[in-house]
């Protein structure tokens, strides 16, 4: 049932709820709402500090009877969340407040923790930028969606890195932020990693320094690594020691380290477990993270159960992180890893409601690990889930479309951006998704002009065009790479050259230039820095889309590539060379070959063992030319394994092709169907020096092997390559 109102009255006595109705009021203004004397409103909002019906801080309720809607909490905070409820299931249309159901109730959240961190550091991609208004303005923002924590961090390497958009320094930004954040009674996390080679003595004395200036610190994050790379025991007593000297100052603040392991102590892991065995009182609960010692239920079993554990999860990502894009499959097409890189724009509310799923149940809450307002949507759609895992997801899209969109068709939206996300789904070539999406978003952009000065609204917009852009060149470079290798077949060099040079449609050029005008916008209204050169983000992989757009996403580049390299040969052998170059991949039917980036890992018929890391090349410089489509993904693991069939009963070459990380101390074993193919240093086996050469990347090299045809079991091939120590990064393989 809806309910629709015209005027509103509002009542609000003392100091804390005065304060709640300003930022009420300051959203009902945005929203063009009129507020009148009480005898000619349609709707009178009461709001009630209530300091004893309810539990805690973050527990509100929302009464509605006869006209009247009373907001109940015992602070601050408890009343942003109730009018932020009233506000997120409300459409403004016409001059009309439709309240779309009824939302009397007491609101008692699953989780205590539930936060984002927001550090001012140059590592973002957004956050360097802002004012403190900017900040504030997110804090409510985030408070919308029931965020009760912001975490913050000092100096990152215990000196100001302060680049040229910073408009503070990072640790008087800290104080201040920290004392904003109280105004609202918004929780407040302190990021501080040890630093190497820094001595005890020096750490707590800047600690003790530090903390005493913060006004606010509730929660203490110490991560055990990256950065920091002492040993678990060592780690342990440096946190014990700084949990002393935050009480000092902050006595209720809670001290929470972070299993994040140093790669070089292979034995990391254990040592801190039988630290946490003796259960220091100095320390009250434990962090989940990337660079984890154990999985999370590992993690869980193997601590006392005196810590809760708190969850730090990447939801800032696509690549080469914890979480990457289709992160139990590691999927994600190359051609949009390519372009968009790291952090790119990434609404991504199906897969995070599936890891909230996974890993919501071991936890006490959550601080999210985020890298700028790329991932705006993961936050606010994660911070329901961690106040109610029953929150329907499609709710949870539209509420954030209803706040932060209002006056268009909140349905149409909420379906464009799940769109955006199913467009990174398979193959663009392969995808509807894309186009539909990109259309939905043209017609919102054209129907709610207002939309075009809405920076989220912009960033989906954004993001839309580029998934379109990137459709549309792989559609045109495809068939400009059928054609000339019609001509290479028949040796005509120049024929070639000159379709593989076309020059792009008319369509694409103006997309393109659209693309790089909003990004343009986008700094300017929000501080998101695109790329590197004009709005001075970290670096390409921080966010820089407009520098990675353009890397290639066919083989067209490197095609030309080959193609110099082949007039630089004796005329004699041009022939033969553009023979093998056409014929790289092809194998016959008896025979097998397998690309990670082109065949994904799903194809070879097994789940491969424990977590492996996918060492994404495509938006890296070296994507200039150098290399085919088929090497961009390169797996990294301790072990690899396809189960294959249709061999044919005689003896085999598997030839694979690794990245070269150096054999040092390294041991390999190839084994088929159980039978030894290899044993011994990594990259053994034969190099074919010329294949490399022509056809492979540098940093890449070839080894090839003998399968005896007695290894083979009625055509089937179990194929099982492992090495314990580096591991084995590869990106291809031959069966011949």
């Amino acid at each position: 049932m809806q309910y629709i109102f015209k005027k509103l009255c509002i009542i609000a006595e003392n100091n804390i709820e005065v304060k709640a109705n300003e930022y009420f009021i300051k959203e009902l203004k945005k929203r063009n709402v009129t507020i009148s004397e009480a005898e000619s409103a349609s709707l009178n909002i009461v709001f009630r500090q209530d300091k004893d019906d309810l539990r805690d801080n973050d527990c509100y309720s929302i009464i509605f009877r006869n006209n009247t809607l009373i907001f109940s909490a015992k602070t601050i905070r408890g009343l942003i969340f109730a009018y932020s409820h009233f506000l997120r299931k409300c459409e403004f249309k016409n001059g009309k407040i439709i309240l779309t159901k009824d939302i009397s109730g007491t609101y008692v959240p699953e989780k205590k923790i539930r936060g984002h961190q927001i550090g001012y550091r140059t590592t973002p991609n957004t956050y360097d930028a802002w004012d403190y208004e900017q900040y504030f303005e997110y804090y409510l923002d985030m408070m919308a969606f029931t965020t009760n924590t912001c975490e913050h961090m000092p100096y990152e390497k215990g000196v100001s890195r302060r680049n040229c958009l910073m408009k503070y320094d990072e640790e008087e930004f800290l104080i201040e932020a920290s004392r904003l954040a109280d105004t609202v009674d918004l929780d407040v996390s302190v990021w501080h990693p040890n630093l190497d080679d820094e001595s005890i003595e020096e750490a707590v004395e800047k600690r003790r320094e530090l903390y005493k200036k913060v006004p606010r610190i509730d929660y203490l994050f110490i991560p055990g690594g990256d950065p920091g790379e002492y040993y678990a025991d060592e780690f342990i007593e440096r946190t014990k020691r700084f949990s002393e000297v935050l009480k000092e100052h902050h006595k209720n603040a809670l001290v929470f380290p972070s299993a994040q392991a140093p790669h070089k102590y292979h034995d990391w892991g254990d040592k801190l477990i039988e630290e946490l065995e003796k259960e220091p009182e100095e320390i009250d609960g434990l962090i989940m993270g990337p660079n984890h010692a154990y999985p999370m239920h590992e993690l869980r079993a193997k601590t006392p159960q005196k810590y809760p554990m708190r969850f730090y999860p990447d939801i800032t990502h696509n690549v080469r992180c914890e979480y990457p894009v289709h992160f139990l499959s590691d999927d994600w097409h190359y051609a949009f890893a390519s372009t968009l890189s790291r952090e790119s724009v990434n609404p991504r509310p199906v897969e995070f409601s599936l890891l909230h799923r996974l890993f919501s149940h071991y936890t006490v809450g959550s601080v999210s690990y985020s890298e700028g307002v790329h991932d705006d949507l993961n936050k606010m759609v994660w911070s329901l889930l961690e106040f109610d895992s029953t929150y329907p997801l499609n709710e949870a899209v539209s509420d954030y479309v209803r706040y932060f969109f209002y006056g268009t068709d909140t349905e149409y939206l909420t379906e464009a951006i799940f769109g955006l996300e199913k467009s990174w789904e398979g193959n663009p070539l392969n995808n509807p998704s894309i186009n539909s999406t990109y259309r939905a978003f043209c017609e919102l952009k054209n129907d709610y002009p207002a939309l075009s000065e809405n920076w989220r609204f912009l960033l989906l917009y954004f993001r839309a065009c580029c998934d379109k852009l990137v459709l549309e060149r792989m559609k045109f470079e495809n068939a400009l790479i059928e054609d000339a290798k019609y001509h290479l077949k028949n040796c005509d060099i120049q024929k070639a050259k000159e379709i593989l040079s076309t020059d792009y449609p008319e369509f694409y050029n103006d997309l393109r230039t659209e693309i790089f005008g909003l990004g343009e916008k986008l700094f300017n209204l929000i501080g998101i820095q695109l790329d590197v050169l004009h709005y001075h983000t970290d670096n390409w992989e921080r966010g820089a889309t407009l520098d990675t757009i353009d890397r290639p996403i066919t083989d067209k580049l490197w095609l030309l590539n080959r193609i110099s390299y082949c007039e630089s040969l004796p005329e004699d052998e041009q022939a033969v060379f553009l023979t093998r170059l056409l014929n790289r991949n092809k194998v016959a039917a008896d025979e097998y070959y397998y690309s990670v980036a082109l065949h994904e890992l799903v194809s070879l018929g097994v789940k491969q063992d424990g977590g492996f890391y996918m060492n994404f090349q495509g938006d890296r410089p070296n994507n200039d030319g150098r290399m085919p489509m088929s090497m961009l993904k390169v797996y990294d693991h301790f072990s690899f394994r396809a189960k294959l069939g249709g061999f044919s009963p005689r003896d085999y070459t598997l030839t694979v092709i690794y990245k070269d990380h150096g054999t040092e101390n390294t041991y390999q074993k190839i084994t088929a169907n159980g039978f030894t193919v290899y044993e011994g240093e990594s990259f053994g086996g034969e190099r074919n020096e010329k294949f490399d050469k022509e056809l492979l990347c540098d940093g890449f090299l070839s080894a090839s092997y003998k399968i005896n045809k007695e290894f083979f079991i009625n055509g089937t091939l179990d194929l099982l390559i492992t090495e314990d120590t580096k591991g084995i990064e590869l990106c291809e393989f031959f069966i011949k």
